[in-house]
């Protein structure tokens, strides 16, 4: 190797998930940490979701913690444990489920039944039973791909809509006009044979303009399973109409039934409540009077949301509560109401994000820092900015008056004058995406609330970017570059790992573009291409003389 090759190869990293916890890990660990030693990584990431409730984990935790600290210290292996998530925040979740990200539902009509209070709504989609169908047009709907109506299998009814088509998209699409700001829950039962693309089956709720999707989650049907329901929530948020898209892109064989598709307006599911996602319930009438908590209805809190199956998760749908009504209340029977809240969303497996600015989300913030600078004594803290996908809707991000982008660069500088404070001497890593133009740092991106550019404002020069942006390797790498940051470039991602070759030669012909190393970085757990890639990056083994 030549000398700027040595100064591009000097932190040979690898990512390492998993929980300490779980006792039979830590032997898996030290070994892959020799592995690792041995073809010349000198660095590892570690992320573990414990490490966001050091409070609460058993006590033999910390001596599995310890082994693993040994371990590499005696190898020579930096650690750098991920911490401060922004994107990715259901274990700070399990502190407060209250400081996720909110939507606001505004104006959602409640009808007053006895002493409780609820939303009432039939199903809005009109030929949502899929029981009549001409010409293979299913009516009710403005079209469906290669369908037909299937009398034989069905959920109920009349009949089912059965795919005849294998391969491409498989969809039903109708167009509605609905209220901004409003909650929805759309259910449909599916059932599959041999279906080889059931991961790719889901439901996308497109946007007035089109430019983007109201609805993330992903459905979990299995390739063949019987008649199941699977649900999606949404907000139609500042769009008049929405574009519902039901079905496979892409499919690649076998076969798909739809039933009984539901779509209802739904109230006060997964709602947050904190100060700066305010609840009001008022009179559905000209005065509008504003009715007080507490003592015209009852407090108001989802029980489920953020604790099933455990702290910090969240499910897409459950039965919402609902609003009691206690004796004395100005509040009567049969009165309409007009309730305005927040609520979370989920996004793809349950991903919830927090709060950009709640005071308490940076207080948890220090409480971890301090507590992992304690367990590990750590080379440097990995900070944990990626792919934020619900921001700036809460009323305290819009109270600031500035952009989803603006939110982030404080919110990283917040969490970089924490982890200096904690540890002056520590490095700082952050993941790039977030603050990269080129990546995600831009307009429409998933359920933020406006622009994300300007978000690499918060980032001090001194931070380490974990550049993952191998799509635009030249546009990436130049941007940091200029910015004056030293960058690792986070390869492999269960791909080729021959593939490090060419970004390596693309910041080699950038002048180098501030490139110090490379991170193994596997999202399945999957090492078996440890030394390819370390071979592949700088010669394997050879390389162990390079820091």
């Amino acid at each position: 190797m030549n000398r700027k090759q040595d100064a591009m190869l000097r932190r040979r990293w690898v990512y390492v998930a998993q929980n300490l916890q779980v006792n039979e890990n830590v032997p898996k660990v030290v070994a892959l940490l020799k592995r690792a030693k041995a073809a010349g990584y000198n660095g590892m990431v570690l992320a573990d979701y414990k490490l966001n409730i050091l409070g609460r984990v058993p006590d033999y935790y910390f001596k599995n913690a310890a082994t693993v600290k040994q371990a590499a210290a005696e190898l020579g292996i930096a650690i750098y444990p991920t911490v401060c998530s922004c994107g990715y925040d259901n274990g700070l979740l399990a502190h407060d489920p209250n400081l996720a990200e909110g939507l606001p539902v505004k104006d959602a009509v409640f009808t007053v039944k006895g002493k409780t209070a609820t939303l009432e709504s039939g199903n809005v989609l009109p030929g949502g039973a899929l029981d009549e169908a001409r010409n293979g047009n299913f009516i009710g709907w403005d079209f469906n791909d290669a369908a037909a109506l299937d009398t034989n299998v069905k959920k109920s009814g009349v009949g089912a809509l059965r795919f005849t088509a294998t391969e491409g998209n498989l969809r039903v699409s109708k167009r509605l006009a609905l209220p901004p700001f409003r909650q929805y829950h759309l259910s449909v039962w599916i059932k599959t044979e041999g279906f080889k693309s059931a991961g790719e089956i889901h439901c996308t709720v497109l946007t007035s303009g089109e430019k983007a999707s109201l609805c993330h989650s992903n459905a979990g049907v299995k390739p063949t399973q019987d008649w199941t329901q699977h649900h999606f929530v949404f907000n139609t948020l500042d769009n008049p109409s929405i574009g519902i898209y039901l079905g496979c892109w892409g499919a690649s064989g076998g076969t798909l039934w739809l039933d009984d598709v539901r779509l209802e307006e739904v109230g006060l599911l997964n709602v947050v409540r904190r100060a700066g996602c305010p609840l009001t319930v008022r009179g559905n009438d000209d005065k509008g009077t504003l009715y007080t908590e507490g003592q015209d209805y009852e407090p108001i809190a989802d029980p489920r949301m953020g604790t099933v199956p455990w702290d910090g998760e969240f499910e897409v749908w459950h039965a919402p509560p609902s609003i009691t009504i206690p004796s004395g209340s100005r509040i009567k029977d049969g009165q309409t109401l007009r309730v305005s809240y927040y609520h979370a969303i989920t996004i793809y497996d349950g991903q919830v994000s927090a709060s950009l600015v709640d005071p308490k989300v940076f207080a948890l913030h220090q409480d971890q820092l301090q507590r992992v600078q304690k367990l590990l004594t750590p080379a440097g803290f990995f900070l944990s900015h990626d792919e934020l996908r619900t921001a700036g809707w809460s009323a305290d991000a819009q109270a600031t008056g500035k952009t989803p982008g603006a939110l982030l660069a404080e919110n990283a500088r917040k969490c970089i004058a924490l982890a200096k404070q904690t540890s002056p001497r520590a490095e700082l890593v952050a993941w790039s995406d977030m603050f990269d133009p080129h990546h995600n740092a831009h307009d429409n991106y998933y359920l933020v609330r406006g622009t994300l550019a300007g978000s690499w404002e918060g980032l001090s020069k001194d931070t380490l970017i974990m550049n993952w942006n191998s799509g635009k390797p030249k546009e990436s790498l130049d941007f940091f570059a200029k910015r004056g940051h030293a960058q690792i470039l986070a390869g492999y991602y269960d791909g080729d790992p021959s593939a490090i070759k060419g970004w390596l030669a693309t910041a080699k012909a950038l002048g180098g573009a501030k490139v110090e190393g490379v991170m193994y970085t596997t999202w399945a757990n999957n090492y078996s291409q440890l030394e390819a890639f370390a071979k592949a990056a700088w010669g394997g083994a050879a390389g162990t003389s390079l820091g």
